[in-house]
């Protein structure tokens, strides 16, 4: 074989290992895994602002990328688990947040109280950091419904109930925008800091990666 074809044949087997790679990452992104930052307060104190994690998109059922439509069912979202969807007032933004309500739940806030189906809410992470309680007619933030939750839809609230925007002030998410289930840490520090600064790097929360998310 000539010079000339053999580095024809490596440029071919570099070019094809690459098409290869990106392909494979793709496909891992549309249906396995995906990894998400977050930019607010909005779950603390379970997720900080600078928290990056993984979520698994694979556990809700196989779908159609760009429609949300599943073709293989897997599992349901279900009450408690922290998830990350296309915000529905617009879909170019992520969100997450935690599954209060389920399909046919009734859900009720009273004096910041959370009840489905008549029921306490039992999720010992809610957090509060206002002792303030303020009326329906001002705010949905601490009286709120009751409300169903229709069919092939969810009501989300996050951790940080008291600085927190969901299901209480624009809806329901609609399933089909579900991306997954955020289910491990994987790297934490302060986004606040210059990048490329030795602040950035001793604020890295060691103890936080590879921390499950429940």
């Amino acid at each position: 074989m000539s010079r000339i074809g053999r580095k024809k044949s490596v440029f071919r087997e570099y070019f094809e290992a690459i098409c290869v790679a990106i392909l494979l990452a793709l496909f891992i992104r549309t249906f396995v895994v995906q990894a998400f930052k977050i930019p607010s307060g909005s779950m603390l104190p379970t997720l900080l602002i600078g928290d990056h994690l993984l979520v698994n998109k694979f556990i809700y059922g196989i779908r159609v990328p760009f429609t949300g439509k599943i073709l293989v069912p897997i599992s349901s979202p279900k009450h408690g688990d922290v998830v990350v969807f296309r915000f529905p007032k617009d879909r170019s933004i992520d969100y997450i947040k935690r599954v209060v309500g389920i399909p046919g739940d009734t859900v009720l806030i009273k004096d910041k109280k959370v009840f489905v189906n008549g029921k306490p809410e039992n999720n010992s992470h809610a957090h509060y950091s206002s002792p303030d309680i303020l009326s329906a007619k001002v705010s949905p933030r601490d009286n709120f419904g009751p409300i169903k939750v229709p069919e092939g839809h969810i009501f989300v609230m996050g951790d940080n109930r008291d600085n927190s925007y969901d299901s209480r002030f624009w809806g329901f998410v609609d399933q089909r925008d579900i991306l997954g289930k955020a289910f491990i840490l994987y790297w934490s520090w302060d986004i606040d800091k210059p990048l490329f600064s030795i602040d950035r790097l001793t604020s890295i929360r060691f103890g936080r990666i590879a921390n499950l998310i429940n």
